[in-house]
């Protein structure tokens, strides 16, 4: 099972060390939207139903979306109506709430595999979002947390795909089973799920080509591979996750809903969340979705990537 740093023995640094990174990452975000909630409260002589208003522009702004934004401000309505928003504070602490119900209801757990079975992730996802990037690092935080990792270079459609990988496995000290470029990828797979479950590895994260919903051969290939995890080990693929570039906003919203649709995506990886002042799109893809985000890129580097709390999220985005 994809574990958290909350798992951890040293809980306490940790989570503080979780949470001051998570901050750092959201500033852009943080900042872009507290001054704007306080620029709308100013000129209100109480937070009623304009107040809330005028502060939709201000949430679409951060990428919430048109739709989460409605939701989130509805219940808000409610409340501006019985006069129980007394200051910027309280309309704060209410918003941080109704986030939070949000990201928790989509927080579903990964499926978790049979005893002595690898854990199987596909990674899917468009070219350009940092797909291979996010393999290594997540070979690299799982590798930290003590957990033995393979990956399977079953991007054979790319040229340099496999290269790349092999880059990161030797960044993080990972194996890299692979063929030939234009191979047959479901037959790299089921070499790497061999050899897995020979030496009882913990992980295997298996690359996929950079595909659109609209590529049928591509899609008919990702259902091959599937279905080639699924005859090898029982309930597998465990996880597939969607890597999105955070700073493609409502775009990237869309490419998740056609992803979800035809990919079976059980989780997202938030790239480049630290280079965007419109973080919001972890709301609505949570809320639209009904799709966790797992993990959120905050750098370029190995240890850039990290598990994604809901409450550090909503703590770091209004604190």
């Amino acid at each position: 099972m994809i574990q958290t740093l909350f798992g951890s023995t040293e809980e306490e640094p940790k989570k503080k060390g979780f949470f001051d990174r998570m901050k750092q990452a959201v500033t852009r975000t943080r900042e872009n939207l507290s001054e704007r909630i306080d620029e709308v409260v100013s000129f209100s002589a109480e937070i009623d139903r304009n107040t809330l208003d005028d502060l939709e522009a201000t949430l679409i702004g951060a990428d919430l979306g048109t739709k989460t934004t409605e939701q989130l401000l509805g219940r808000l309505r409610e409340k501006a109506d019985r006069k129980q928003i007394a200051d910027v504070a309280e309309l704060k602490r209410l918003l941080k709430t109704e986030v939070l119900n949000v990201l928790t209801r989509a927080n579903i757990p990964p499926v978790i595999p049979e005893e002595d079975d690898p854990e199987v992730i596909l990674m899917v996802g468009v070219n350009g979002t940092g797909k291979t990037t996010s393999i290594g690092k997540l070979s690299h935080f799982l590798r930290g947390q003590g957990k033995s990792v393979l990956l399977c270079a079953a991007d054979t459609f790319r040229a340099a795909a496999i290269e790349q990988l092999e880059v990161w496995g030797d960044r993080t000290g990972t194996e890299v089973i692979k063929t030939k470029p234009g191979g047959d990828p479901a037959a790299v797979l089921f070499d790497a799920l061999e050899a897995a479950k020979a030496r009882h590895v913990d992980y295997i994260i298996v690359d996929t080509a950079g595909r659109l919903h609209t590529k049928s051969s591509l899609m008919t290939e990702l259902e091959k591979m599937r279905r080639t995890a699924q005859r090898f080990i029982t309930g597998a693929p465990h996880e597939t996750l969607l890597v999105v570039d955070a700073t493609t906003g409502q775009n990237g919203l869309q490419q998740a809903k056609l992803f979800t649709e035809s990919a079976g995506v059980t989780g997202i990886i938030l790239t480049k969340l630290d280079g965007t002042a419109k973080g919001g799109i972890v709301v609505a893809i949570a809320n639209e979705l009904g799709v966790p985000v797992r993990y959120v890129g905050v750098g370029e580097k190995a240890g850039d990537l990290l598990p994604f709390d809901p409450q550090a999220f909503v703590d770091s985005l209004f604190d």
